[in-house]
Order: structure tokens, then sequence, then C-alpha cells
């Protein structure tokens, strides 16, 4: 099954979460380690979009 990382909207470094083909991430609170910033995202099918 293939894996990929989740990407920080705000800085575009990986974060410490993968993502398969069957994810649905709705309203995820996803923080990132290196600057320090928490997005509300949603994913599906490898596309990740930040809610505003």
């Amino acid at each position: 099954m293939r894996q990929e990382w989740v990407h920080c909207p705000v800085c575009g470094n990986k974060t410490r979460l993968r993502l398969r083909e069957d994810t649905v991430l709705t309203h995820f609170p996803l923080f990132c380690p290196k600057c320090k910033k928490e997005s509300l995202i949603d994913a599906k099918e490898y596309i990740v979009k930040e809610i505003k």
C-alpha cells in the first residue's frame, strides 16, 4: 500500500504524519514541528487542503 508524507501548508516541510490511499481526514488539526504552527486540514486521496 502506497503512503505519502503530509506536508505543512505554511512552510512546506514534512510533518510526522503519513497518508494512505484510503485515508480521509476532515477538520484535522495538523501541527508542524519546524514552524511550530497548527493548521486545520482536510485530506482525501493524497490531496491536502487547508481550511481557513
